[in-house]
């Protein structure tokens, strides 16, 4: 094991793909020579030359000219600077790569990958913050994965590049310099399992991404009042686990649901409306979220904080859930 920043897994879960597969290329707005935004592909164009390119500002290009790389044979992996910047490439994604396969009928597919950050914390306004991936994840023929640590990071990322399926892969900012652990023999991860954080009896909270730590936080604290919870890192947003999430929940007959992404038509309501369906006798108690309110993300610090889901206001719903 070597511990390892969650940039740097990205950036070696790209390495790897390069050095193992030549069909494999990345382009961005200065992701070549300045290494992105967050660092995140710096020193590749050194080692892969012309297989790292920088692109014009043109989102829209960038991701239609990705779909037809994928098409003609090679697998690529185009960054987009700021999740909010992938407004301007739904056209591809949505009408072009999503559909794909199945207006080919099976015989053709798009093996790219989209990366790009999403979330708040480090002040950049309602333009640059903003979390998007239940849009994607609502789109039949994408996957959406929102890493939560380096080591899944670095194992989702190889998994998604080997993908025969475009890849929505989500980023959170405020995570490119966490440390954590991986194996140095660490392979691709499974797509649509989800990862079991902490045990527990009383409640299951269910989160992915940076949302995950706010979780595990409020677990320390509830530990120390008499309530255990038990904490799910979901993973993968499109597929879920749903069958880990009722496993807990017959545990725990107690779910809350934890994501930075904007409460209203979120993750956290398609994951609620499924197990309230499915999982209605297990419950104790209804089905709660916490996320952030239906409001552009602030740019002021303090209001930024004040609208980002913090620890308190899980532990505050949780003792809801419990009461």
């Amino acid at each position: 094991m070597a511990e390892i920043r969650f940039g740097k897994a990205i950036n070696l879960a790209l390495a790897d793909a390069l050095e193992q597969d030549p069909a494999v290329f990345l382009f961005g707005e200065d992701i070549a020579d300045a290494g992105g935004p967050f660092g995140a592909t710096r020193g590749l164009k050194d080692r892969f030359g012309d297989r790292v390119r920088d692109t014009p500002i043109s989102e829209a290009s960038m991701a239609h000219a990705a779909v037809g790389a994928a098409l003609s044979g090679l697998k690529p992996v185009l960054e987009i600077m700021f999740m909010d910047f992938m407004t301007l490439t739904m056209d591809a994604l949505v009408n072009q790569a999503a559909k794909a396969r199945y207006m080919f009928g099976g015989q053709a597919s798009v093996p790219m990958v989209v990366r790009t950050p999403h979330g708040g914390g480090i002040s950049a306004g309602p333009q640059h913050s903003q979390c998007l991936e239940a849009w994607f994840a609502h789109v039949p023929g994408l996957k959406v994965i929102c890493p939560s640590n380096p080591a899944d990071a670095y194992g989702l990322l190889r998994a998604a590049i080997a993908d025969p399926d475009p890849v929505v892969f989500v980023e959170n900012k405020t995570l490119y310099t966490m440390k954590g652990e991986l194996d140095e023999g660490a392979g691709p991860e499974s797509i649509g399992k989800a990862r079991l954080v902490r045990t527990g009896r009383d409640a299951t909270v269910v989160a992915y991404g940076a949302a995950v730590h706010t979780a595990e936080r409020a677990a320390e604290q509830l530990a120390e009042q008499g309530l255990e919870v038990e904490v799910l890192d979901l993973r993968s947003i499109q597929p879920w686990d749903e069958a880990a999430v009722m496993e807990s929940l017959v545990r725990t007959h107690r779910l809350l649901v934890v994501h930075e992404a904007v409460e209203a038509f979120g993750v956290g309501a398609e994951i609620a409306a499924r197990i309230g369906q499915i999982g209605f006798d297990e419950l104790d108690a209804p089905i709660m979220r916490v996320a952030s309110p239906f409001v552009p993300v602030p740019f002021a610090p303090s209001l930024e904080k004040e609208y980002q889901p913090d620890a308190e206001a899980v532990i505050a719903a949780v003792r809801k859930l419990c009461a």
